[in-house]
Parts: C-alpha cells; sequence; structure tokens
C-alpha cells in the first residue's frame, strides 16, 4: 500500500513538471509585439523562436500553450537585445492542436527601436 501511494505522488510530481508554462521574465515583458513592420530608426536583429511543451499533459489547452510560447519568444528576443517582435506567427497551430495541444512553437522577427 505504501508503495502505490509513492508511486502515485512520484507519477503526479512528474506530469505537474512537464506542464508547467514558460514564464515571461522582467526583460521580456519589456518587449512587444507590433502588427506593423518597425521603420529605419528600428535596426532589424534576426529571427527568434519561442517554444512551449505541454508533453503528456497538455495542461490549460492551446491558449496556454500558446501564451507560453509567446512568452518564450519575448524572453528570447529580449536576450537578443530587441524590445519589438514583429510579423509573429505560429506554425505549430493546427486543427490538431485543438485537441491534443502537447507543443505550441512562434516565431518572430526581432527589432531594436528607439523608446
Amino acid at each position: 500500500m505504501r508503495m502505490k501511494g509513492l508511486l502515485g505522488l512520484s507519477a503526479a510530481l512528474l506530469l505537474a513538471g512537464c506542464s508547467t508554462s514558460t514564464t515571461l521574465d522582467s526583460a521580456g515583458s519589456q518587449v512587444k509585439f507590433v502588427q506593423e513592420q518597425p521603420g529605419n530608426e528600428c535596426q532589424y536583429i534576426g529571427d527568434a523562436v519561442g517554444e512551449q511543451s505541454n508533453w503528456l499533459s497538455g495542461n490549460g489547452g492551446e491558449s496556454s500553450s500558446l501564451r507560453g510560447a509567446a512568452n518564450a519568444l519575448r524572453n528570447k528576443a529580449a536576450s537578443m537585445g530587441g524590445n519589438v517582435i514583429f510579423g509573429a506567427d505560429s506554425p505549430t497551430e493546427s486543427f490538431w492542436s485543438s485537441f491534443a495541444p502537447l507543443d505550441s512553437k512562434m516565431v518572430g522577427k526581432v527589432y531594436r527601436c528607439p523608446n
């Protein structure tokens, strides 16, 4: 009986660890998404990818997984020295991801613009 309890607790901890969402760090919170391409005053830095994996559980559904990918993308852009993301897209979004959101990916072009 005691062994079953330990196995159950171990499985619960494993699943909880696999379903955590990427958190937005303080630098990433300064990065914003834009719909219009930045002007000449901004410097293009490069492309970035943010990924959120929800292996096994898909915890929180598709929107939670996409939010985690967006947070990872903003954190990555900040680490590259950018403060703006243009053209963000999620190539992993599909009909099937609504039923089994196992992972999400978001890509975008990173720019550094004057404040």
